[in-house]
């Protein structure tokens, strides 16, 4: 007995000694931890990554294994074991990115990838480029660069935010039941240079998404804390300026603090000068406390006003009447402020659980004037038309996580539940005259819409297999006061939808992972909608399937390929520019995404993002089944040099085909390709650089539509393309300071 006590005592010593789990933190060069950094043993090739307080632990570690540490935009490092019961402490060193240390995570963001590439090698230095670094999504502005841009993705024309969830530091950004449009989405509150990274997904296959996550998802994530201190100027073509100061208010090891202020000027290369201006203020204060909490807090003041020449007729144009850049009514414009205050704070229970909390406030102001149709309703006055809203918007977020293992399965289960509200009062559309008279009050009302949800995301990893099922369950409650009816009356509806959603990934190897994701997913309707259909059919389903592929055929070529299917149900419209309500109809989509990263050299870097989208009506004859401005075909590409000696470049290309414009094709948006470049110097603090928009100087249109309008001298209306150009070549100077 005394010997078999002996043996059992010396196996569990045997166990502990060469079996057990080590604990790590992994730190930049300033020791703030890094999040996501990806440790693999190399022994085992089994893996872990850090979280957001940059720790990690790793089970089944033997004394004398070697683990490699590696994240992007960092060198990676190797350790070998020699303690099993001291934490170990990593420091990362920042270098350019390199494409032979990226691993695919067996996770289901890993596409995001192609994002933190991108922003790597070619950061964002404009508000309007902030979407584009979503390989296959297309922007464009109509409205004298203050209106929220116009969105393409997988066939959608998503106009300007509808079939897109988009947030920022978990803050939504889309604004239901908005004065233009359902699901606005105006990112122009963001300073460029605070992106630290982006997360993005495509179709409805994610459980912490919800309103507008139907052709995808794009969440913001601004820096913690800053490298420097920075001083930008900017000046180029058509009156445009631009000035950017970012500074550190404190930063050590537990605590950052900065601001940043940017204010942009430009006329624009129109006839009539857009006389634009925006103002950004910023900032930002992260602590992370003994226990490894972390509370982040953030605030942002926006505001912008500008004159716009709107879409004009191609007949104008051909008549001789106008210039590409001319306007029929050059009082359009407009002005817009936001004001937001965002907590987020991640409360760790134990080193396998934490709970992350989200809280929001948002103060929004808009007031927009268009005139699309010119004289088809009033010929005496004219069209012009004013949208105004003023909003309150806030809410919460938390979310539970438990990592656990069971066996031979790693699980990790998150239970998220919150709300958000949006009071939009005076929500109007007004007919108005050269901006200063109301002729006719077409919609005025009060909007209260809440939206409550809760969902359960579940994760295990069986061996090379990952299965992700998932459940979430959104209730509205949608309140509308009508100020123009006689009677005082609230017009109320509720309603509820479920979202199941099942991902499969194969992890072959740490350089291929194959997936099936799978979804249903939601937009909600506008409130004015909801009350007139008395709640039938205003949460239209979106089904979803994407089958594909994360490849690393070899170190320095990053490949991504999908084939994918979405299906909506009926909806019904509201038109924000006409105050009415529309059918719409069921519609199919499916199509193939190709992505490609390729490194040739250690300071070259190539991206090309192929798209082809079949998008149809369901219920129509062929023929007359046509999505009216639905991209079928796009290619965005680039070359970006970051070279050892301080010089940087960069030349972009984006094409995007002829396109319907209408139910039958009879009109035809016609697509373009457009060049754009950089290149630039950097020697010690400071950075001296160019950079050159449409660099071939080529006719575009930026955004088209089939439009019905009439001109002043016309007797009968005319359905044609209507559109606003795109910038023509543009070149800007940008001289900066490090400090």
């Amino acid at each position: 007995m005394k010997y078999l006590s002996t043996i059992i005592l010396c196996c569990l010593v045997s166990s502990f000694t060469y079996a057990q789990a080590i604990k790590g933190k992994v730190k930049d060069s300033q020791k703030k931890p890094i999040e996501g950094a990806h440790v693999l043993s190399l022994k085992t090739g089994s893996h872990v990554h850090t979280n957001h307080a940059g720790s990690f632990i790793f089970n089944d570690v033997k004394i004398g294994d070697t683990l490699q540490i590696s994240h992007i935009g960092f060198n990676s490092v190797r350790i070998s074991v020699e303690n099993l019961t001291e934490e170990i402490d990593i420091q990362l060193e920042e270098n350019v990115i390199s494409l032979d240390e990226i691993y695919i995570q067996p996770e289901l963001d890993a596409i995001n990838l192609l994002s933190e590439v991108d922003l790597h090698t070619n950061p964002v230095n404009s508000s309007q480029e902030v979407l584009r670094k979503v390989p296959g999504l297309i922007i464009g502005q109509h409205a004298g660069g203050g209106k929220a841009e116009q969105i393409f993705l997988r066939g959608f024309d998503i106009d300007h935010g509808t079939d897109l969830a988009v947030s920022v530091d978990g803050m939504p950004v889309n604004m239901v039941s908005h004065a233009h449009g359902q699901g606005y989405a105006d990112l122009h509150f963001i300073i460029p240079e605070t992106i630290e990274n982006l997360n993005f997904g495509k179709g409805p296959y994610y459980a912490e998404q919800g309103n507008f996550n139907t052709a995808g998802y794009v969440d913001f994530q601004t820096k913690k804390s800053l490298k420097n201190g920075l001083v930008k100027v900017e000046a180029g073509q058509y009156n445009s300026q631009r000035m950017l100061a970012m500074f550190n208010l404190v930063d050590t090891e537990k605590h950052s603090a900065y601001m940043a202020g940017e204010y942009v000027l430009t006329d624009g290369p129109f006839d009539s000068p857009q006389n634009f201006s925006r103002i950004n203020w910023m900032g930002r204060y992260t602590g992370r406390l003994d226990n490894n909490d972390e509370i982040s807090l953030s605030a942002s003041y926006f505001t912008s006003n500008w004159d716009a020449s709107g879409q004009v007729p191609q007949r104008a144009i051909d008549a001789g009447l106008i210039s590409r850049f001319g306007a029929i009514d050059d009082t359009e414009g407009g002005k817009t402020s936001r004001k937001n205050i965002n907590l987020n704070y991640i409360k760790n229970i134990s080193n396998h659980a934490f709970v992350k909390n989200t809280v929001f406030f948002s103060q929004y102001d808009f007031e927009l004037y268009s005139n699309f149709t010119f004289f088809l309703d009033d010929p005496e006055n004219g069209d012009q038309i004013k949208q105004k809203e003023s909003r309150q918007l806030f809410g919460m977020k938390s979310e539970y996580n438990q990592s656990f293992k069971m066996g031979l399965v790693d699980a990790l289960v998150q239970g998220g539940l919150g709300f958000r509200n949006d009071q939009s009062n005076g929500n109007e559309l007004s007919h108005t005259l050269n901006r200063t008279t109301t002729l006719d009050s077409i919609s005025l009302g009060d909007i209260n819409e809440t939206n409550m949800f809760t969902y359960i995301n579940a994760n295990f990893e069986i061996g090379k297999w990952t299965i992700n099922p998932s459940i979430r369950i959104d209730g509205f409650k949608f309140n509308y006061y009508d100020k123009l009816l006689e009677t005082y009356e609230t017009q109320s509806e509720s309603k509820a939808t479920v979202s199941p959603k099942l991902n499969i990934l194969y992890n072959y190897s740490n350089n291929l992972q194959l997936y099936l994701k799978t979804g249903k997913g939601f937009h909600s309707n506008d409130t004015r909608v909801v009350v007139a259909e008395e709640g039938n059919e205003i949460l239209p389903a979106a089904y979803g399937a994407d089958l594909g592929a994360i490849w690393k055929p070899v170190p320095k070529v990053l490949v991504n390929a999908a084939y994918w299917y979405l299906f909506l149900e009926q909806e019904f419209v509201y038109v924000g520019d006409a105050g009415i309500v529309e059918p719409s109809g069921k519609t199919r989509r499916m199509g193939v995404d190709l992505s490609l990263r390729y490194q040739p050299l250690d300071w070259l870097y190539w991206n090309a993002d192929v798209n082809y989208t079949l998008a149809r009506a369901v219920d129509e004859t062929e023929g007359n089944d046509y999505i009216p401005l639905a991209p079928d075909f796009t290619i965005m590409s680039g070359l970006s040099a970051i070279h050892p000696s301080g010089f940087y470049g960069g030349l972009r290309m984006r094409y995007i085909d002829d396109r319907p414009a209408n139910e039958d094709n009879s009109i035809i948006a016609k697509g373009y390709t457009v060049f754009d470049m950089n290149a630039g110097y950097q020697w010690s603090n400071f950075d001296l650089g160019i950079s050159i928009q449409n660099l071939f100087d080529v006719d575009w249109n930026e955004t088209q539509f089939a439009t019905e309008s009439r001109l002043s001298y016309e007797t009968a209306p005319v359905e044609e393309i209507h559109f606003t150009p795109g910038t023509p070549f543009y070149i800007k100077g940008t001289i900066s300071y490090k400090f």
